[in-house]
């Protein structure tokens, strides 16, 4: 990705947090630069693994939210109070804030394509700083920038990842996450998707 995507990433990303309106998103906004956020991988090597993947990661998982929403509320019209456009934004814009200072560039041998090794740039998980989970450091990290969230959006955020790898209490948890609020399955449908159909290893772009 060239800076010129990285700055229209950017400026979209933070527009369409402003246009929820909520008390404290510039300092959120500010936050996110100071963590390295809009340079930063969404994953050390399957999608986005390149520097600006998970603004762009950030804005698919929005975007496809949108669109299986309106399907949805096609079918089921009483959704539509339930997954607002703010809501949709906080959540899906936000979900993967605990990545900003997640991954490292390092140097590794890797093969190239015709089966040599070579030194490589390449990205190495360092969660050491913070290492309080996933989805629950994103919920963190958003309230101590000082944004007031919903219930719903806090379990949309925390249980993106869906019921992988959960204790017994943690997959009661996120199911009845899913009981109170349509909010959680749908960002966890929309990262999902975005992730393995729209987005494609650095090496594929």
């Amino acid at each position: 990705m060239n800076n010129n995507e990285t700055n229209e990433f950017q400026s979209r990303f933070c527009q369409l947090l402003r246009a929820t309106n909520r008390e404290n998103i510039e300092y959120v906004i500010e936050d996110l630069e100071d963590l390295g956020f809009f340079q930063a991988p969404a994953s050390s090597q399957g999608h986005g693994s390149f520097p600006g993947g998970l603004v762009e990661h950030s804005l698919n998982v929005y975007d496809t939210a949108i669109v299986i929403r309106d399907q949805m509320v096609k079918m089921r019209p009483d959704l539509a109070s339930k997954l607002n456009d703010d809501s949709i934004a906080i959540a899906a814009l936000l979900h993967d804030v605990c990545k900003a200072d997640f991954y490292v560039l390092t140097k590794k041998k890797r093969k190239n394509e015709i089966g040599i090794y070579e030194i490589q740039e390449a990205y190495e998980i360092h969660d050491e700083r913070f290492p309080i989970g996933h989805g629950e450091k994103s919920v963190m990290q958003i309230l101590r920038s000082g944004l007031d969230i919903t219930e719903d959006e806090m379990c949309a955020i925390r249980w993106h990842m869906g019921p992988w790898n959960l204790s017994r209490d943690d997959e009661r948890f996120y199911r009845q996450a899913g009981k109170n609020s349509p909010l959680p399955s749908l960002i966890h449908a929309a990262d999902s998707l975005a992730a393995s159909m729209l987005e494609r290893p650095a090496q594929n772009k």
